[in-house]
């Protein structure tokens, strides 16, 4: 992290800012509660009241009693690793800032008073006698993403998609060097043999599945709000996605895009509104929740996505995780997986650590639906997510009429103009009304990239249709476009 970083990061669920004043005490509740759960960052030396830099050089007896906090104050000992950025403090002197980087911990952790903390958002909480037991149990099955993959080497490692990922975050040496180095996703045993991680063959692997048959997304689109099996069996999809677990996720969200509906209507300020059965950010939330957070040590099943007319039902191995419960999930956050999740993070996938179900709920929320229930099949975690039901919301304005129109109206009716006119629309001119209707803001660049064709070719297109069949709302920027239909 930058000074810059660290000055105007607010403090979550992986960061906390603290005085160099801070007692030792103190410190280590925040030392003890990051190592239970996601592991995180400790600027100390920056005030987490007014976020002025303090620095630590004018502090030595003080930075060296926190340096053995860890050592001193922690039990077990917590391994951290630190380092002291160079800044200029609140006074405009030259200074440094002491980051310590905690890692998640496979141990449960307590203070000198045997406390345990556990991170929940900003927050260090203390858990109850339950809760330090649960989170005892949940330790163990948390970290089988650590162990070794019999029979896995690291001929079984795509190095392409480790490069990949390192040039992603900035590490400047070796793709082999990252793996021994980091995570330990390459470790060595008592005979100087290499083990390939649990982890690494799931991010990495060049074929996943040779290890993990069961390892990969299932989607199953049913007729009807019932699962039906025999001669009643009313199955109309069945499709697996295979891969890495980048790969699963990246393709499955595709896959449930194609299988969302939408409707398009006409709203009361004469732009096109569409609405879908079930929000993007919760499909894709829902589908990195479910790979993320998976129990991969259950290997007699696979992840399954269930779509009926009503509702979509994610089925993942594996209990809710640590201390979550139906009744804080929106709150609380434990990576059973942790080094998968720092991953997806990486890959934009995962935004904040224990945000996404909170967003999910108020999307929902938004849309008038329900919000997920929760049940437990014996070791399978079922999440339903409610269709969201149309509603119109009218603040002082009487809306007289409300027109409803499916993309597929909106097309014929403009290539119905087209014949009127003597005129043929191409295919790229389909494709680019259909984008519009989808999204009245899309911007060319966007086009272009779903199109297939230059932006010089969008705008050459956009202008033979403009003021016949597109009609442009506002400015070029904060504008929106209309179909003329």
């Amino acid at each position: 992290m930058t000074i810059q970083e660290i000055t105007f990061h607010k403090e979550d669920q992986t960061f906390d800012c603290k005085s160099i004043q801070i007692d030792p005490k103190a410190l280590a509740i925040t030392i003890v509660a990051f190592a239970n759960a996601d592991g995180g960052d400790i600027a100390v030396g920056v005030s987490d009241k007014t976020r002025k830099i303090e620095g630590v050089d004018q502090h030595t007896e003080k930075l060296n009693e926190l340096l053995r906090v860890p050592l001193d104050f922690c039990n077990p000992t917590v391994s951290i690793t630190s380092e002291l950025l160079p800044c200029t403090d609140k006074d405009g002197n030259e200074n440094h800032i002491l980051l310590m980087h905690i890692p998640a911990s496979s141990e449960l952790h307590a203070n000198q008073a045997d406390e345990a903390f556990m991170r929940v958002g900003d927050k260090s909480r203390k858990l109850s006698f339950e809760e330090r037991i649960q989170l005892m149990y949940d330790k163990g099955e948390r970290y089988y993403e650590d162990t070794a993959v019999y029979d896995a080497t690291v001929d079984d490692i795509d190095m392409a998609a480790v490069e990949r990922y390192t040039e992603l975050i900035g590490y400047t040496k070796s793709a082999k060097q990252y793996l021994h180095e980091n995570n330990s996703f390459i470790t060595t045993n008592a005979k100087r043999e290499e083990q390939v991680s649990v982890a690494c063959i799931l991010l990495f692997g060049k074929y996943p599945q040779k290890f993990f048959p069961r390892g990969r997304t299932r989607f199953i689109r049913y007729k009807g709000t019932e699962e039906r099996v025999g001669a009643e069996m009313n199955v109309i999809k069945d499709v697996a996605f295979e891969g890495t677990i980048l790969d699963q996720v990246k393709a499955t969200i595709a896959y449930l895009e194609t299988q969302v509906e939408e409707h398009t209507f006409l709203g009361q300020h004469g732009q096109f509104v569409t609405h879908r059965d079930y929000p993007k950010f919760v499909i894709q939330e829902m589908v990195v929740n479910a790979c993320c957070h998976r129990a991969y040590n259950i290997k007699g099943t696979e992840i399954q996505i269930k779509m009926f007319d009503n509702r979509l039902v994610f089925e993942s191995p594996g209990r809710l995780p640590g201390t979550v419960k139906p009744s804080n999930i929106r709150h609380t956050h434990f990576s059973r997986n942790p080094k998968i999740a720092q991953f997806l993070k990486a890959y934009d996938y995962v935004k904040e650590f224990g945000e996404g179900v909170d967003r999910v709920c108020r999307e929902l929320e938004a849309n008038g639906t329900p919000h997920l229930s929760f049940h437990l099949d014996d070791f399978i975690l079922k999440i339903t997510v409610p269709k969201v039901t149309e509603r119109v919301i009218e603040k002082d304005v009487k809306v007289t009429e409300k027109v409803i129109k499916t993309h597929q109206e909106v097309i014929e009716k403009v290539i119905e103009k087209a014949v009127a006119l003597n005129e043929k629309l191409t295919e790229n001119r389909i494709s680019i009304i259909n984008l519009i209707i989808e999204n009245p803001y899309i911007s060319k660049s966007e086009l272009s990239k779903h199109v297939g064709i230059s932006e010089n070719s969008i705008s050459r297109n956009i202008e033979a249709m403009r003021d016949k069949y597109l009609r442009r709302v506002g400015p070029n920027k904060g504008g929106f476009w209309e179909i003329i239909d």
